[in-house]
């Protein structure tokens, strides 16, 4: 089954809709791993090392985009201003 949609809700164009807002996601996303955080260069390679990375990183990024920061690699270097204070208070933990 590729959809749970109706026939009269799955429309090619509301497919080609759904399909393409996920490759946005998907796009800015990749976008901003590999390039602030060099993603495809890591040398991270055995055990669950590259999943473990990928998922901070993933979850950094969308930290920051919660938080409204359009500019990831800014709003790193924002943090790491005072990095014992600004991460755990973007977190809420402070």
């Amino acid at each position: 089954m590729l959809t749970d949609l109706t026939s009269r809700q799955a429309s090619p164009e509301r497919l080609t809709m759904i399909v393409r807002s996920q490759w946005t996601i998907e796009n800015q996303l990749h976008f901003a791993c590999d390039t602030t955080f060099a993603e495809d260069a890591s040398k991270v390679r055995t055990d669950h090392g590259p999943e473990n990375m990928a998922t901070r990183r993933s979850f950094a990024i969308c930290q920051l985009r919660v938080v409204s920061h359009a500019n990831i690699a800014a709003g790193l270097r924002e943090m790491s201003c005072e990095p014992f204070r600004r991460p755990l208070d973007l977190l809420g933990l402070i």
